[in-house]
């Protein structure tokens, strides 16, 4: 099968986007498939991306200097030269300019259409644009998740919880829950001290790590928050703060303001096939508290590194943690943080016992099972669906009837 994916993001940008697309490419070239990619170029960037990649020159996004925004004039001549026969099916992966370009490409090919939905946008835009009224934007993001999804022929959820928002907004169109998997690499053993030596962290240092992006919507805030509280318990706790993102000097703000400069560690964005191992393995506990995560990877990440989990369980993140043993699941209060963070590193015998448990957890999310799924769905899309070219007229009737049956 020839796939084309398009999306706003990919790497150097480091997020979940961009690990899944990774993912999901190489498993379905080993399956052989064959996956094309259209993403921004990035200032900067450095390293070959492989064969079929293509880069489209972009301009940097207001208020989020980490991510880009492609030129429409050049995604078009970039995706021209895709002539009808040459793909099977369009992937559209995030909802800016990917999605129009993505719609455009699907209708002139004459191909089915898929799109995954990745982020909840509607506890994410306020962030972004604070000067409006939170219901507003609440609102905005469901009118545009609704007519987004109702241009596709099928949306991929990475959770059952996002599934069922989606149906809630009013979604009709076919929904498959597709979670990213985990590829064999994030299951070789990392070097703890190795990671540590290399910071001038003791071994005997109770460390308490965070991977992820640095954004506000990930609840940062409330771990430094709840840190204040932990090291008084345990004074002699680090904790490691891997990743960038917009809200990066807001949380060193944060940790300044709250005399936290001696227990946090600003380490950035590592290697994901070496030291980014490392740094999982290095850790005694990976806490987390997002309020918004649509599956939440790096908990499996951790995980298979043998790193207990100790975290909020919300939307995807209720998915990953339901059934495992390797995780402990808290509710969104400093003091369960605390005592299961305590409880957790002061019993040598059980945090191994769920460092063990956590391997076998994670083992559960091959990503080439997932890939095998994928394909499936791409091949029903393709079979069931009319792939004549779908208007916008058509698409805005679809949309409109979604949003008004009696319409």
């Amino acid at each position: 099968m020839r796939i084309l994916m398009v999306s706003d993001v990919y790497f150097p940008r480091v997020n979940g986007v961009s690990t899944s697309i990774r993912t999901y490419r190489e498993d379905l070239a080993a399956l052989g498939h064959t996956c094309e990619l259209v993403a921004p170029e990035y200032p900067h960037r450095t390293g070959p991306d492989g064969a079929h990649v293509t880069r489209v020159r972009s301009r940097g996004v207001p208020r989020d200097p980490e991510d880009r925004m492609m030129a429409r004039g050049e995604l078009r001549r970039a995706t021209a030269r895709f002539k009808r026969g040459d793909i099977d099916v369009v992937h559209i992966q995030t909802p800016f300019v990917a999605h129009y370009a993505g719609l455009e490409l699907a209708r002139r090919l004459a191909v089915p259409v898929v799109e995954s939905y990745h982020t909840y946008f509607e506890r994410y835009l306020y962030h972004y644009v604070p000067m409006l009224p939170a219901g507003w934007m609440k609102a905005l993001a469901r009118r545009f998740t609704l007519s987004q999804c109702h241009e596709v022929d099928a949306v991929i959820s990475p959770s059952r919880p996002m599934a069922d928002a989606l149906r809630a907004y009013g979604v009709r169109t076919r929904i498959d829950v597709l979670p990213t998997g985990l590829d064999p690499g994030r299951f070789v053993a990392g070097d703890r001290m190795r990671f540590r030596a290399a910071r001038g962290i003791a071994g005997s240092r109770p460390v308490a790590l965070f991977v992820g992006r640095v954004a506000h919507e990930k609840n940062i805030d409330f771990l430094l928050q709840m840190l204040v509280s932990l090291r008084r318990e345990m004074p002699d706790i680090l904790f490691v703060l891997a990743g960038e993102g917009p809200a990066l000097p807001h949380c060193q703000e944060l940790v300044r303001s709250l005399g936290l400069e001696a227990s946090v560690l600003f380490v950035g964005n590592m290697d994901r096939d070496t030291e980014l191992l490392d740094c999982y393995a290095a850790a005694d506990v990976f806490v987390f508290a997002s309020r918004t995560e649509t599956q939440g990877l790096v908990l499996l990440e951790a995980m298979a590194q043998g790193t207990p989990v100790v975290s909020t369980a919300v939307m995807g993140t209720a998915e990953v943690l339901a059934g495992t043993s390797g995780s402990v699941v808290v509710e969104e209060r400093s003091e369960a943080f605390v005592a299961a963070i305590t409880s957790l590193l002061r019993d040598p015998v059980r945090r191994a016992a769920l460092s063990a448990a956590a391997r076998v957890d994670a083992a559960g999310w091959s990503s080439r099972a997932m890939a095998n799924k994928l394909v499936s769905l791409y091949e029903s899309v393709t079979q069931v669906c009319d792939v004549t070219p779908l208007s916008s007229a058509r698409h805005r009737s679809v949309a409109a009837t979604a949003e008004n049956p009696a319409a």
